[in-house]
């Protein structure tokens, strides 16, 4: 029997007889896998345009808003199997249909959202597979802090902890915003920054916030990026807007980075990607 990965070939010494047998290893390519997602605001689940998020929430601009429960979204997820999904909390009040997601399917999605060292311990006790950890790791002046990111590394281990690092675009490259996106930090998106940052976490998030919820494409540059390091998984969500680009994330992160697709999903109100689909995609075999 030959085991996964390898192929056999039998070289011939003439045409009428074989001698011998030789097995040739080639590696397995990983594939992206679609990664699903709960976004909480004002304890629903909806899909809302990344950029529009500021002081006043009557100026969000909602794609979607939900009357099924969280738990409606996560048990779905899990009775398919679908892993590495998160839910985000979008602001307070948001606290009871977090825990209705992650009692739905415990173990099986990461939570972000105003996570700090103090309760990390209490969302991973909730359920959550992952903490994911955002505006924390900056202090009031948008200035990362390596100890703040000890502080809840000790809280949480390397194994339980996803660095979000959701980022806007500028003439100088990527920059990680902070406070739902709204505030630009002083730590660019580079190769470097994810070299420096890998040993601390299990995988990194990062949402392209200029493309978010409008479901007009990804931001290919950005995931190019992205899959060149490929180091520890990473997520990319926005602009998502059909199922080739899946495929899309897949040929130019050469399967190295996942991708979350939010509004232009059908259970969310979209009509760009049946959720089924993403979830047969999921279900294909990684190839050589």
């Amino acid at each position: 029997m030959i085991a996964d990965g390898w192929k056999e070939k039998t070289f011939s010494a003439s045409h009428n007889y074989d001698i011998g047998v030789i097995f040739i290893r080639f590696p397995m390519r990983r594939r992206t896998r679609f990664r699903p997602c709960i976004d909480l605001h004002d304890g629903k689940v909806k899909q809302i345009v990344g950029g529009s998020f500021n002081s006043s929430s009557d100026e969000l601009m909602t794609n979607f808003t939900s009357d099924l429960d969280p738990s409606w979204f996560a048990g779905k997820y899990a009775e398919d199997e679908l892993t590495g999904g998160h839910v985000i909390k979008l602001g307070p009040g948001n606290d009871e249909a977090a825990r209705s997601a992650l009692q739905a399917y415990p173990h099986g999605m990461q939570i972000g959202g105003g996570i700090t060292e103090e309760n990390a311990e209490t969302w991973l006790s909730a359920g959550a597979s992952h903490v994911i950890a955002t505006s924390f790791l900056f202090d009031s002046e948008a200035h990362f802090k390596e100890q703040r990111l000890a502080a809840l590394l000790a809280e949480t281990g390397r194994e339980r902890l996803v660095i979000d690092l959701s980022c806007r675009k500028t003439e100088n490259g990527w920059v990680v915003a902070m406070n739902r996106w709204q505030t630009m930090t002083d730590l660019y998106l580079t190769h470097e920054t994810l070299d420096q940052l890998a040993p601390s976490c299990d995988e990194f998030l990062i949402h392209a916030a200029d493309v978010e919820g409008k479901c007009e494409g990804i931001d290919e540059s950005l995931v190019e990026l992205l899959g060149q390091w490929g180091k520890i998984p990473v997520t990319y969500a926005g602009g998502a807007s059909c199922l080739e680009d899946l495929k899309r994330v897949d040929e130019i992160s050469e399967g190295l980075v996942d991708l979350t697709i939010g509004s232009a999903l059908d259970i969310f109100g979209g009509n760009g990607v049946s959720y089924s689909d993403c979830v047969i995609f999921n279900q294909l075999p990684d190839s050589h």
